[in-house]
Parts: structure tokens; C-alpha cells; sequence
């Protein structure tokens, strides 16, 4: 690892994470006008961003960066697989890892990995629901689509909110910082699929200004819980029922989103690959229609 990567790393578990993320997502909040729009354009050109996927192409459009960041896409930029098995990816990134949880254990980078036990805070009734079944992280980076999507018809049954760390959720990071999707704050909400159990995971990073979900009552997490829900504790919740492609959440700054199924809910589709860019609403795998849960 070159001695400038090893930095990274390390000034990481030193620098006041969260205090410069709240920064960082104040600024992007920020209505300056003139320079905010400067600001937009030369973000568009260092990233090569495509606006004619956004509802709004015009960079002047936006009035802060944070706006910009969260742009909603055109109707039709990002066709949802209509097949009635369909599994679609639930973002714009790259598929970092996917597979089985054998017997409950995620892969987070090679050779790294993490158990579901600790992605669920220490919830046991929560992590037993996926044990043996399979998982998929997608990494958005700064430059992608930034609303998270159903990847299949679901209830909402349970929201668990848990403070933590703020590491960058990059390749690099993943690679060096053990148990990186566990340190870090991230909201859970578990959805109830026909006879399955699906579970999308928003976890937060360095520089996320906040994570919305488009559920009642959930308001941005930074470092807290939704609503008056206190950390650490699973909330049971009635719904809503989101549709195949439907909006779930969004990240004001690039983070990772985990998705895990329970036993038997899955097969991976033929085109999901490691390490490849993904596009939301695109094959990721096929619903089975066998299998059963428990409450």
C-alpha cells in the first residue's frame, strides 16, 4: 500500500469525523448563489457527470449543493426491471461484494469480513431472520445517483437506527478498517416480502451530510436516532408497503447500502459481477417463491 493510501487510513481514526461531516453537510446546505452554482459545474466536469439523466439538467436549478447532490433523475433514465421475479439493484455505484451468508458472515473486501450479528447492532431476533440466506453492498461514490430504491415489493415491519464511527466507505478503507460497515452509523429497516425477509441497510460515511428514509416519521439521522426512538433499540412499524423501484432513502454524501435476504429468497442473476458499476432498477437476481419465516 503506497505510503499516501496508508495516511488516509490512519488520519482517519484521528480526525473529528463527525464534526466534519456536520460541516461538510452544513456547506452543502448553503445558498451561495453565484458560487454555489460555480461550484456545481465544476463538480460536473471533475466527474464527468451526466445531467441528462437529471430531472433538472440546468446546474443553476439548484440552489444549494446538497440539492444538486440528492437531483432526482428523469422519468425513464433508469428503466425497473418488469419481469414479475425481477430483484433490482437499489442504486447507482458499484457492486462491491455479493454472495451467501455462510453461516452469517458478510464479506466487506478480500480476506475481510464481518459477522450479521454485528451489522444488527447485537439484535439477535434481527440477524437470525437472514442467517444462511444471501447479501449485496453497493458502494455509491461521491459522483453517482444518490436515492437508494426498493429492490422488490415490501412491508416495512422494523427500524433500528445505531450511532457510530464515520470512516469513508471506500475500497481503500474497506480493505484496512476491520468491521468497517459495523463501526459506522447506519439505519436499518427490515421489510416483510411475501413468505421473505429483506433488510436495507443505509450506512453513513466521512463527509454524509445525513440519511433520509421516505418512511413516516423518519427524519435525518446524523450521529441520532429517527423520531423518539432511542439508539440501540429495534422499532416495530406497520408499513408502509413500497413497490419494486419505489424511492427508499437517500445519502447527502456518497456511503454504501447493504441489502440482505433471507434463506431461500434469492438467485443472483447471471449479469451480477464483483468490482462492476451497477445501475438502479437493473437485474442484481430473481425472487424464488419457496421458503418461509417466522415471526
Amino acid at each position: 500500500m503506497k505510503f499516501s493510501s496508508r495516511l488516509f487510513v490512519a488520519l482517519q481514526w484521528l480526525l473529528p469525523k463527525t464534526l466534519l461531516s456536520d460541516l461538510v453537510g452544513a456547506l452543502t446546505r448553503v445558498e451561495g448563489g453565484a458560487l454555489t452554482h460555480f461550484a456545481i459545474r465544476a463538480f460536473v466536469r471533475a466527474f464527468k457527470v451526466d445531467m441528462r439523466d437529471a430531472e433538472q439538467p440546468d446546474c443553476r436549478a439548484y440552489p444549494t449543493f446538497n440539492a444538486f447532490f440528492t437531483r432526482a433523475l428523469r422519468d425513464g433514465a433508469r428503466p425497473i426491471v418488469d419481469a414479475e421475479d425481477a430483484f433490482v439493484c437499489p442504486a447507482d455505484g458499484t457492486l462491491s461484494e455479493f454472495g451467501t451468508l455462510s453461516p452469517d458472515r458478510l464479506v466487506q473486501a478480500k480476506g475481510v469480513d464481518y459477522t450479521l450479528l454485528d451489522l444488527f447492532d447485537g439484535d439477535a431476533e434481527l440477524a437470525a431472520r437472514f442467517e444462511g440466506g444471501s447479501f449485496a453492498t453497493v458502494y455509491l461514490a461521491p459522483y453517482n445517483y444518490h436515492r437508494v430504491h426498493m429492490p422488490c415489493t415490501a412491508t416495512a415491519r422494523v427500524l433500528r437506527h445505531v450511532p457510530g464511527e464515520l470512516f469513508s466507505v471506500n475500497a481503500l478503507t474497506a480493505q484496512s478498517v476491520p468491521r468497517l460497515f459495523c463501526r459506522n452509523e447506519r439505519t436499518i429497516v427490515v421489510f416483510e416480502a411475501g413468505p421473505h425477509w429483506l433488510a436495507l441497510i443505509m450506512v453513513g460515511a466521512l463527509n454524509v451530510g445525513s440519511i433520509e428514509l421516505v418512511l413516516p416519521g423518519a427524519r435525518p439521522a446524523r450521529n441520532r436516532p429517527h423520531g423518539n426512538q432511542p439508539p440501540h433499540v429495534s422499532q416495530a412499524l406497520d408499513g408502509p408497503t413500497l413497490a419494486r423501484g419505489a424511492e427508499f432513502g437517500r445519502f447527502n454524501m456518497g456511503s454504501t447500502v447493504i441489502v440482505t435476504a433471507s434463506r431461500g429468497c434469492l438467485n443472483w442473476h447471471e449479469s451480477a459481477q464483483a468490482g462492476l458499476p451497477v445501475r438502479m432498477g437493473a437485474w442484481l437476481g430473481r425472487t424464488m417463491t419457496v421458503g418461509s419465516h417466522r415471526r
